[in-house]
């Protein structure tokens, strides 16, 4: 019986041992990295509350000014005509002498509409804000997903080559021994080894950095391990993308260019807001006076007003005015600008695209794969020199890391494209 409890026991913790390391472990394809981004990323739920703000100043400027009551005249001591005053329904100063005011203020000239368009501007500002934020931050995950799966793959590449000199240089030492083979060719052997281990390394440590900048993104917990599955998403002709149509998309959807035009108009806003503010808000008033003058209980109504003489808000009107002209050449700088960074994108991508194409019109990857055996064995019959063979190992290092990188570079080129014709 206690032979079976302690099988149950160790049983169970095996499986406790087996879910916690798959909780700690996580594969994600490109889609699937993306989802969790928006779902996740702790800068985005952030930014979505600047929406939240220019919601509140758009209820803020609909609201009304507050009414405004004093109190005023309040005598400490019975005045000398105390027993003709007449008594209050309290018995609590019942001989006092007081003055009520109540005041509303209000604001002319449509102030208060013209402050509620301002508002509903700078909100629209927020959400294109907000929009170019997502649009940078996914451009910066979709490099890091490529970049990740650049360096997996060529980790790999190293890996093979790795285990096929391995296996050469303890075949090697044997012969060494044996005195069948020079030390010299075991010794460059060797050093061709650990010369592709340090690179291994490199690979590895920058491969952390960017695992680190992903689960960053992603909200991930930092000790999770984790790799990026290789993307099934197919890439576009170039030839099926109009330059001039991308161009008009963009302009049309872009959040930057966008932006710009919002810019213009929350400067036009504010110039209509301060040039009514140019008209003075009137000040509309109810008064008691109790005993305070000839009459025992007087009311009366009044109205107050700046006189516009000095302050006619000139300072803040030509700034205004000058928002206006500043943000219109913003705007045109703007828009040429992000006009000539599509245009490098698509010429990129053009060029990526037929560059990756053409090194991989003829295939030829299970080619290298299998006549790195054959160098290896023709190694050890002798046919070839060790020189000859570790010539074609960096034929194979270079070669695989040229297709991993062209592929690389024409995913992230269409990545940035893709943005800017799908707007996701």
């Amino acid at each position: 019986m206690k032979v079976i409890k302690t099988l149950l026991c160790i049983v169970v913790l095996l499986t406790c041992k087996h879910n916690i390391i798959a909780q700690d472990s996580l594969k994600l394809t490109i889609e699937q990295a993306e989802k969790q981004f928006l779902e996740n990323n702790l800068q985005l739920l952030a930014e979505r509350f600047n929406i939240g703000i220019a919601d509140a100043a758009i209820v803020q400027a609909k609201v009304l000014n507050n009414p405004t009551i004093s109190v005023g005249d309040i005598n400490l001591w019975h005045p000398n005509a105390a027993e003709e005053l007449e008594l209050l329904p309290a018995t609590f100063g019942n001989r006092a002498v007081f003055s009520v005011e109540l005041e509303q203020m209000v604001r002319t000239a449509g102030k208060r509409r013209k402050l509620i368009n301002l508002e509903r501007v700078s909100r629209e500002i927020a959400i294109q804000e907000f929009e170019a934020f997502l649009w940078g931050l996914k451009t910066e995950l979709r490099t890091i997903l490529n970049e990740i799966i650049f360096m997996q793959a060529y980790r790999n590449v190293i890996k093979i080559q790795e285990t096929s000199i391995s296996d050469l240089v303890e075949i090697y030492k044997k012969q060494t021994a044996q005195g069948n083979i020079a030390r010299s060719e075991l010794i460059r052997l060797q050093a061709s080894l650990i010369e592709l281990e340090a690179e291994g390394h490199e690979i590895r440590t920058e491969l952390n950095k960017q695992y680190k900048e992903l689960k960053i993104l992603l909200n991930i917990a930092p000790q999770t391990a984790i790799e990026i599955l290789p993307s099934a998403i197919s890439i576009k002709n170039p030839n099926d993308i109009s330059l001039a149509d991308l161009l008009e998309t963009a302009k049309n959807s872009h959040p930057e260019f966008l932006l710009s035009d919002l810019e213009i108009q929350y400067n036009e806003k504010m110039l209509a807001y301060e040039k009514s503010l140019r008209m003075p808000d009137i000040g509309l008033s109810v008064n008691y006076d109790r005993y305070g003058g000839v009459w025992r209980n007087f009311v009366g109504i009044g109205i107050s007003f700046d006189l516009p003489v000095f302050d006619r808000n000139q300072g803040n009107i030509r700034m205004a005015r000058l928002g206006i002209e500043q943000a219109t050449h913003n705007a045109n700088l703007q828009r040429n600008t992000l006009l000539q960074e599509i245009v490098e994108i698509y010429n990129n991508y053009v060029v990526n695209y037929r560059f990756y194409q053409r090194i991989t019109a003829n295939d030829f990857s299970e080619d290298l794969e299998q006549m790195m055996e054959v160098y290896a064995r023709n190694l050890l019959n002798r046919n070839i020199s060790m020189l000859e063979y570790l010539d074609f190992m960096d034929a194979y290092r270079t070669t695989k890391q040229a297709i991993l990188t062209a592929k690389k570079n024409v995913n992230t080129s269409f990545a940035e494209l893709q943005f800017l014709i799908t707007k996701q």
